[in-house]
């Protein structure tokens, strides 16, 4: 995807030496990071409800995600 706008936002000085340091601590980039809260924030909004945004939001980090073969192996693992 092709970064077509700028961005520009204040904060106090403390708060970005934490994000900028965590950020590198993961080998990410403020705005990789900025980019995917932005992302998350947006799926939120439209989600339609409470647990759903909570399963988007385990399935990115790869929580309780199932992995199958086929369909009758996922139906099976959750006891179907």
């Amino acid at each position: 995807m092709d970064k077509e706008v700028r961005m520009t936002i204040k904060m106090e000085r403390e708060l970005r030496e934490q994000f900028v340091a965590l950020a590198a601590e993961r080998d990410r980039s403020p705005a990789q990071v900025v980019r995917e809260l932005m992302r998350l924030y947006v799926a939120q909004v439209h989600a339609p409800n409470a647990l759903t945004a909570e399963t988007i939001r385990k399935a990115r980090r790869g929580e309780d995600v199932v992995h199958a073969g086929d369909a009758e192996e996922f139906y099976a693992s959750l006891g179907i």
